[in-house]
């Protein structure tokens, strides 16, 4: 099987490298275990060397990606520095991307590699993952892509991609598995300490408040709710700051931002959470209390929900201080 490591012009080397080593290394993995290796693993270009990150790195690439007719697995990193820039010092590559992938070939995106892969069309009507921190960026960009929020990896079909920086590793593992075996991916996730259960970004994300659109009015309620959001409020509250009816705001509130008034309500209360179990002693209830919310069932519910821990579980992984049960 040929895996073909797309080298982008500068590429994140931290991306770049990852899947190139990994299936060098399943190989031997394989060997030890008396099989025969799998991968055939090359590095592609639009040129002989490639810089990568700022300069810092350069990649001497195998063949350019112009003479590579076919490819079982295309592998797409990010680039580095500014998005749009990286698009279009890289843009010979999405007429090749294109046809490789009608030529039979799986192709894979890591993290914002997905900005790129979305240029090729190839994700038009389905679904992707990226990072966390670029999903209303790649929502604006792309609004005929549906990306997931908080995954890890998407699978379509012979198309993957996954999450936010070190999620790419998750996708690495999955495609490890699945071209070889379970065994070879688990050996691999411990020789590089990995994860290899992992499923959800959500951990990770920090919560922005959405507001990359035009709807000003809309804004206005966002700003309400971020500073109020200790006191209770009911939608028909909020519709009156907009002079609005419930429907047509909440149509408007979910169009603008993605969520809806009561989810945003949610998340903006859950950063709040947050940030107080990572800076301060203070245990779950009363934290809970603090961002806004008297039921502790719910409370539990809407953090696991929104983050993939319970507050317990959070505290104790990120809280600066000794968590206290």
């Amino acid at each position: 099987m040929l895996v073909t490591v797309f080298a982008p012009e500068k590429g994140v080397i931290e991306a770049v490298t990852p899947p190139y080593r990994s299936f060098k290394t399943a190989n031997d993995m394989l060997v030890a275990l008396g099989k025969d290796p799998l991968f055939e693993v090359e590095y592609a270009g639009l040129s002989e060397y490639v810089s990568a990150n700022d300069g810092e790195y350069t990649i001497k690439t195998d063949r350019l990606l112009q003479d590579v007719g076919k490819t079982d697995l295309l592998i797409v990193p990010p680039v580095y520095g500014d998005i749009a820039d990286g698009i279009r010092i890289n843009s010979a590559a999405i007429p090749h991307i294109r046809q490789l992938y009608a030529n039979g070939c799986s192709v894979a995106s890591l993290c914002l590699g997905a900005f790129l892969l979305a240029e090729t069309g190839l994700l038009e009507g389905k679904k992707c993952s990226t990072h966390w921190a670029y999903l209303d960026e790649f929502r604006t960009r792309y609004p005929g892509i549906e990306v997931v929020d908080g995954a890890i990896i998407t699978e379509v079909g012979n198309i993957y991609s996954s999450g936010g920086a070190s999620s790419l590793w998750n996708l690495i593992l999955y495609l490890i598995e699945k071209f070889s075996d379970r065994e070879t991916a688990v050996l691999i996730s411990k020789n590089f300490a990995l994860d290899i259960g992992r499923s959800s970004q959500a951990v990770f994300t920090v919560f922005k408040g959405q507001k990359r659109h035009a709807d000003e009015e809309i804004i206005k309620v966002q700003d309400y709710i971020e500073k109020n959001y200790t006191e209770k409020m009911t939608i028909d509250d909020l519709a009156t700051i907009v002079n609005s009816g419930r429907r047509t705001f909440e149509r408007r509130f979910r169009q603008a931002t993605n969520n809806t008034p009561l989810e945003y309500i949610q998340r903006v209360r859950i950063e709040a959470a947050k940030r107080f179990f990572e800076a301060s002693r203070k245990n779950v209830t009363e934290v809970m209390f603090d961002v806004g919310y008297t039921d502790t069932r719910a409370f539990r519910i809407t953090f696991k929900k929104v983050t993939g821990l319970t507050p317990v579980e959070y505290r104790n992984k990120y809280a600066r201080v000794a968590a206290e049960v």
